[in-house]
Parts: C-alpha cells; sequence; structure tokens
C-alpha cells in the first residue's frame, strides 16, 4: 500500500511541476516579446499537457490499481480514454496556436502596405475557417481512437465497413443541410467571396463582418446588434460586399433646393468644406443637378473616402454642412411651398 501510494504522489508531483516549469517558461518568452501572440495561446496548452502526462504516466506505472486493489483493464482503459483525449485536446491547442503563429508573422510582411489590406482579411478568414475545420477533424478522429479501444468495437468493425455504402447515404440525406453549410464555409473561405472585416448588405441590412465558421456567418449592424446568416447563404444568393476589392466607396447627398439656388457658390462650399474634412480622401467630389420638379431642383453632392464607415460620417457631415450654408447665406434657395403668384 505505500509504494503505489507513493508513486502516485510523485506522478501527481511530477505532473504538476512539468506544467509548472513549461507555463513559467512560455510566460518568460511572451514577456519578452510582447507582440506575438502565440505564446499567450501556448500557455492554455498547460491543462491538456498535464493531462496527457499524468494519464501516460498512470498508465505506465499502474498505481491506481494496486492502490485500490482492482483487477482486470477496466481502471487501466479508463486511463487510456483519458489519454486519448488529453492528446486531442493538446493537439488541437497546437494547432490553433501554430495557425495564429503564421498568421502574425503573415500580417507583420504587409502591415506596413495598405494595399494588402484585403489580401490580410482573405487570409486572416481562411485560417479562421480552417481552424474551426482542423479542430473538427482532430475531434472526429480522437472519437474513432477512442472507441476503437473497446473490443465490441473491433468486432463489429467489418460490419460497419460492409454497411458504410448504406449508411453513408442515409446519413448525406439526414445532415444534408449541414453538409452543405459546412462546404459553403470553405467555399467562402477559399474562394473570396466575403472576409471578415468586409462590410456586405444582406436582405437590406447593411453590416461588417465579425465571425466565420463552418455553419453561420455573423454580421454586425451599424446598431451593434448581429445578424445571423447560414453560410449556405452566401453561396445561394446575391448579397453586396463593399470592400470585396477596394474599401474605398463614394458616398452622396441629395438635396431638393428652390430653383434660385446658386449652384456654383454651393459647389465651392462644398469643396472648401472637404478640404477640412478628415473623412474626404482627396480623390474625387462633384455637385451636379441631377433632376428638377415644378417647384424644386434635385442637387446630388458626391464624394469619395477610404472605408464604409467614413464614407457614411461624410454624407452626414456634408448634408448638414450645406444645408447649414444655404441657411445662413441663401436662405431663399431652401424649398419653399408657394400660396400665391407673388411668393
Amino acid at each position: 500500500m505505500f509504494w503505489p501510494l507513493t508513486t502516485l504522489l510523485g506522478i501527481l508531483a511530477v505532473t504538476l511541476t512539468l506544467g509548472w516549469v513549461v507555463d513559467r517558461t512560455l510566460q518568460r518568452v511572451a514577456v519578452r516579446r510582447p507582440d506575438d501572440r502565440v505564446w499567450p495561446l501556448l500557455r492554455r496548452c498547460r491543462v491538456p499537457l498535464q493531462v496527457v502526462i499524468c494519464a501516460a504516466l498512470l498508465l505506465t506505472a499502474r498505481p491506481l490499481e494496486k492502490l485500490l486493489g482492482l483487477e482486470g483493464d477496466g481502471l487501466h482503459h479508463a486511463v487510456l480514454l483519458v489519454l486519448i483525449a488529453g492528446l486531442g485536446w493538446l493537439t488541437v491547442r497546437v494547432v490553433a496556436a501554430g495557425l495564429v503563429a503564421f498568421l502574425s508573422r503573415y500580417e507583420s510582411r504587409f502591415e506596413s502596405r495598405a494595399e494588402d489590406a484585403a489580401r490580410l482579411q482573405r487570409v486572416h478568414t481562411q485560417i479562421s475557417v480552417l481552424r474551426r475545420v482542423v479542430s473538427a477533424l482532430i475531434a472526429v478522429v480522437t472519437g474513432a481512437v477512442m472507441l476503437l479501444t473497446f473490443d465490441a468495437m473491433r468486432t463489429v468493425g467489418a460490419s460497419l465497413l460492409a454497411s458504410a455504402g448504406i449508411l453513408g447515404i442515409v446519413a448525406g440525406i439526414a445532415a444534408q443541410s449541414a453538409l452543405g453549410n459546412f462546404f459553403a464555409g470553405l467555399q467562402i473561405a477559399f474562394g473570396d467571396t466575403v472576409r471578415i472585416g468586409d462590410t456586405v448588405v444582406v436582405d437590406a441590412q447593411q453590416g461588417t463582418v465579425e465571425e466565420i465558421t463552418l455553419t453561420y456567418l455573423v454580421v454586425r449592424l451599424w446598431d451593434y446588434r448581429r445578424l445571423i446568416v447560414p453560410v449556405s447563404y452566401f453561396v445561394s444568393k446575391p448579397f453586396e460586399n463593399w470592400t470585396r476589392r477596394d474599401p474605398g466607396l463614394l458616398a452622396w447627398v441629395t438635396l431638393h433646393l428652390d430653383h434660385t439656388t446658386p449652384v456654383p457658390e454651393l459647389r465651392a462650399a462644398l469643396h472648401g468644406h472637404l478640404g477640412k474634412n478628415p473623412h474626404w480622401d482627396g480623390q474625387e467630389w462633384h455637385l451636379q443637378v441631377t433632376d428638377t420638379t415644378p417647384s424644386t431642383v434635385v442637387v446630388r453632392a458626391a464624394m469619395t473616402a477610404r472605408t464604409p464607415d467614413a464614407a457614411a460620417l461624410l454624407r452626414f457631415e456634408v448634408r448638414e454642412h450645406l444645408v447649414a450654408y444655404l441657411r445662413d447665406t441663401h436662405p431663399t434657395a431652401l424649398p419653399r411651398i408657394r400660396t400665391g403668384e407673388g411668393e
């Protein structure tokens, strides 16, 4: 009884010590490299690493069977299952950290070049989806290996393989929607139709893509609501992607004004305001009379901005400025309701 208890305590001490040493080492490296995101993620591997070490040592020394006086392979098999699950858990954490390290190095190569923003968004989306795919595959393989440790599963293995065709057809029909979303997620990730950070319009709802998974996509709307959309939507229905090639947009403001409006002066006022507005990218602008009605003229001011958010702010500020300019300098240019011939 003494030696099994001593062995068990020694295994626990070794497990805790190795976990602490690995964690302290990673913590020191993370302090030296605060900009590298991989080291905090590797520190998350401490618990699954300790599970693997402890299960491996228990599987080798088998102190629990001797301490509890159990005969047979029941407890030994349970420890083996814990070891396999721990290895799968540890592999998922390590793969996630490796993908983040790859993404960080890729970003460091192109972060100083504005024209590579679209490429970075594409790689970020692909890495995000790839991480979920790999995690799902590791979970499936881990579960399969755990099942194969049971004698009953090995015995019926031949019959399962023989009926795999029928089961595959049945599972394909039952999981048609899930499989469709799964392959749609892969198509989105590597087809570059939509990426994390893109501004999209889905069913007349404008928002920014916040997250892409294997089954759904999260769009953050302008009022901070989240729109959850199945990924199959983006491969089966049309949608607007405002930032797929170039994040820049053309913002425009439409005003209905009186026929006496001094358009050249209004155009000069717009140009002067754009020169001081930080949201204008300095590329294009114009102010034109696009239509007339019996009582008003339709004036449209258009100007470019670097991002959709900047375009929205620019549109609001230009509309406010032009209305204030006409109100203060040319009040008769604002539309009026005529009630008599002399008015």
